[in-house]
């Protein structure tokens, strides 16, 4: 099975609004799932949403309540609108949060991250993750200074890169997680199989 992340973030951020466009970039990731030995591959999954924060991360223009239009366009709906302050605070629990109900649902407990692959939100973030998670920074692959925030392909770009740079090796148990508009989030537990 092949699961990808992709986006192109640059057609729906506003140029004018520096407190947006200095974040987000454009990306596409993937990889390959297959069937590994047991003891292996995912571990645990932990899903959530929560609509009540709906609007602090979204995209007004684009969907069936308000399709793209002409009229529409023109519009700023038509942008990203994030209020950093909000988010920030939320994605720093949740991302801590997360990576430790996907941890006790393997089993597993903080010391037995070998990796952390956090969604490449900022700095920041990730750093307060870590830090909530006990773990070193050289446990934590971060590339976000390269390419931005590049939303759902951050992970899968990131994991290539950990896995390419012989950083990931097997048996190493890593730990993804990430979240996003809606408000949604995730994690999951894989023990690496190759």
């Amino acid at each position: 099975m092949l699961v990808i992340g992709a986006e192109s973030l640059s057609r729906i951020t506003n140029w004018n609004d520096r407190n947006t466009c200095v974040l987000f970039g454009d990306a596409a990731g993937a990889a390959v799932l297959r069937p590994v030995e047991e003891g292996f591959g995912i571990l645990s999954v932990v899903l959530g949403a929560d609509g009540s924060g709906g609007d602090l991360l979204k995209l007004e223009i684009g969907g069936t309540k308000a399709p793209v239009t002409e009229e529409t366009c023109q519009s700023s709906g038509r942008y990203i609108y994030m209020a950093g302050r909000e988010v920030f605070k939320f994605a720093v629990k949740i991302m801590g949060d997360c990576s430790l109900k996907a941890l006790e649902k393997a089993g597993l407990g903080k010391g037995d991250i070998d990796y952390l692959i956090p969604h490449q939100a900022n700095i920041r973030i990730i750093e307060t993750a870590a830090k909530r998670l006990n773990l070193p920074m050289e446990k934590v692959l971060v590339n976000v200074q390269n390419y931005g925030n590049t939303s759902a392909a951050s992970i899968p770009v990131a994991l290539h890169e950990a896995v390419t740079g012989g950083k990931i090796k097997k048996g190493d148990n890593v730990v993804l997680v990430g979240f996003g508009a809606g408000l949604t989030w995730g994690a999951s537990v894989i023990r690496w199989a190759v």
